[in-house]
């Protein structure tokens, strides 16, 4: 078998949607390091691992023989394969940044609980610094033993692309320090915050979720039905504002009860200037109990 077919065999055993020079890099270096797909004798491959000349001239021929093709409407410089669906941005996002997730409004929307379409995708990712990290942990996963002569050959790494439109829609990729609760869709290379992060998130962020008003809005409607997991949520990860705000939205506005409650109502502060939507003006109306000016 040569060399080309190979690749183009191990494309489509991989389930991604699409093809990033790293996802390449790393196929390309397994089958040299090989000389072999699922038994069979690779051809006139004497080099013991692949350069980033290699690399260079395989991809061309997939370019060449339509295999592969560069992804249209992608800021990032990443490929779709021949036959192979890449309509989901959500999913390509995701696959295109292996460590972020779908956050915010368009996990509200995965979610069922808003009925907004936003014209954006939002997610959520580790900071540049923190990212890089990951990146390096993960290429040490994928490439064992071969990590430092992967690099040394100079063959491509995974980075952190620039995400900045799928198609006709912009990519809002969130930085934060809160990271970590998302569900893995099963089938797909998605994933979503969970139902418990999203309500959390739409507290810190608001601006992202269509604002506070309709943050409200999707409490009224959604809350009662969700209430174990959103306590759960915050009760564990969410600041002391984090609290008050749903404190007042959960029990004083939708007249729903938990033992909670009485823990979050301790971090309420007298004479503050809390406000129960950050950005925007204080109001001289205020929940006594909470402490918070509902300036909606």
């Amino acid at each position: 078998m040569n060399l080309l077919k190979a690749i183009t065999l191990s494309l489509g055993d991989d389930a991604e949607p699409v093809i990033t020079p790293y996802k390449l890099g790393v196929i390309i270096h397994g089958l040299y390091a090989l000389k072999e797909y699922k038994g069979e004798r690779l051809e006139r491959l004497s080099k013991e691992f692949a350069t980033l000349p290699e690399f260079t001239r395989q991809l061309a021929a997939l370019l060449d023989t339509g295999v592969l093709r560069l992804l249209p409407g992608c800021s990032a410089r990443v490929y779709s394969l021949l036959g192979r669906q890449s309509d989901d941005p959500d999913e390509i996002v995701c696959s295109l940044d292996p460590f972020c997730y779908v956050s915010h409004l368009s996990a509200m929307v995965h979610h069922g609980i808003t009925d907004r379409i936003p014209s954006s995708i939002f997610v959520s990712s580790p900071d540049p610094r923190a990212w890089a990290g990951f990146a390096k942990t993960r290429m040490q996963k994928d490439l064992g033993q071969d990590y430092d002569t992967y690099i040394q050959n100079k063959m491509p790494q995974l980075t952190r692309l620039k995400l900045e439109k799928i198609g006709r829609r912009e990519v809002h990729r969130f930085s934060s320090s809160h990271l970590g609760a998302y569900n893995n869709v099963r089938g797909k290379a998605l994933r979503v915050s969970s139902l418990g992060r999203t309500f959390l998130d739409m507290l810190r962020s608001p601006d992202l979720c269509g604002g506070m008003r309709h943050v409200v809005e999707v409490f009224e409607k959604h809350g009662a039905q969700y209430l174990a997991l959103i306590i759960t949520e915050i009760d564990s990860h969410g600041d002391k504002i984090d609290k008050i705000r749903a404190g007042y939205i959960l029990e004083e506005r939708m007249k729903l009860t938990d033992a909670k409650f009485e823990n979050w109502v301790a971090f309420a502060q007298r004479g503050g200037s809390r406000k129960l939507d950050a950005s925007a003006e204080y109001m001289p109306q205020w929940s006594e109990k909470w402490c918070l000016s509902l300036n909606l």
